[in-house]
């Protein structure tokens, strides 16, 4: 019999096709009876940047490029200024993770509308998550008011891709929806979603790299990074994204990465205690262990399997789970101890293999 359940979304306009990000800002601005744009934008993106200006023409009201990881307090407070500086009526953030979070900080305080054009397969711009770094210690929450209005999705802006940023932002995608099998919003809904979005990123990741301006593969990849984003947003996240946040807060570790090299540790600690959630996960990955599939993935594609890859130190290691221990960790389908933490870290750290 089915377990009673709740399912709750909020809305979101996509808008999904190459082209879209130069065909439809202006239509989408209209809509949205905006008419002052703050441009947020990382400097990787300035060819985008250039393109998009030229289209917006007098509706940019102005541009913020100071976008980093992690979005530090001080950089958020600067985006805000600047987005009363121009009297913004609207913000457009054109990026990855970063550029889409700074948004949400802009967007925390003034509840401006965010249309947001992702350049890579972080997913976050799916999300009414936001996260602010200060002190070594990043903190996260929901709204739904920063969750963006519009997400044009344009497969051609993924194609400048670099291999490792690719490899690495598809298995944050990942992540989202590996936990969202688990995470405490878990229904049947979402459930169907992380499923679909497991095994389209896990059939088409691999083929992307082999063939980079593919477009049929990187809209697939893209595609699944959007369904994996929508299951974080309903879901919510558990004890994966609890460790990446604080070890990307206090280490500041590459944030896509950091998701990369734990996904099979925490997959592997948690699988004995939900062994049809793993096995829905392994079969969407065609194989028969969920902890071992999402490792060898990660090899396959030659993304980084080890902390200590990242630039982690030993010593960082002892404090990470110092930290880990003082914090208020998400309920987990297994539990969870100093001991189990050491375990996770230990393994992350070496990069152990979960066979």
């Amino acid at each position: 019999m089915l377990e009673a359940f709740v399912y709750e979304t909020m809305p979101v306009r996509i808008r999904f096709g190459v082209g879209s990000s130069r065909e439809h800002l202006v239509e989408e601005l209209e809509r949205l009876g905006v008419s002052r744009v703050l441009l947020i934008a990382s400097h990787r993106d300035d060819a985008l940047v250039d393109a998009l200006t030229d289209r917006l023409g007098p509706r940019l009201a102005g541009t913020f490029r100071d976008v980093r990881p992690h979005v530090p307090v001080e950089v958020a407070l600067q985006a805000r200024d600047a987005s009363r500086a121009v009297q913004a009526d609207c913000l457009v953030s054109v990026g990855g993770g970063s550029a889409t979070g700074t948004a949400k900080a802009v967007a925390l305080d003034t509840r401006l509308p965010i249309i947001a054009i992702p350049t890579t397969y972080a997913g976050s711009e799916a999300t009414p998550v936001w996260g602010l770094t200060e002190s070594g210690r990043k903190t996260t929450g929901r709204a739904a008011f920063v969750k963006p209005r519009v997400i044009l999705y344009d497969p051609g802006l993924t194609v400048s891709l670099s291999p490792a940023m690719t490899a690495a932002s598809a298995m944050n995608a990942l992540a989202h929806a590996v936990e969202g099998f688990y995470a405490p919003g878990a229904n049947p809904v979402t459930s169907l979603k992380a499923e679909s979005a497991v095994q389209i990123i896990g059939q088409n990741l691999k083929a992307v790299l082999d063939e980079p301006q593919r477009l049929e593969t990187r809209s697939m990849l893209l595609y699944g990074a959007f369904l994996a984003g929508a299951v974080f947003a309903e879901a919510g996240s558990g004890l994966h994204h609890k460790i990446c946040h604080v070890l990307g807060g206090a280490f500041n570790l590459p944030h896509a990465e950091t998701h990369t090299v734990l996904l099979p540790q925490v997959m592997a600690y948690n699988q004995p205690a939900m062994p049809a959630i793993a096995g829905r996960i392994a079969a969407a990955l065609g194989h028969h262990d969920a902890a071992q599939s999402l490792y060898s993935l990660v090899h396959d594609i030659g993304a980084p399997v080890a902390l200590s890859q990242l630039g982690l130190t030993r010593d960082q290691l002892e404090q990470a789970m110092g930290l880990l221990t003082t914090e208020t960790l998400p309920a987990n389908p297994r539990p969870i101890g100093p001991q189990s933490i050491q375990t996770i870290l230990e393994g992350a750290y070496e990069g152990r293999s979960p066979a």
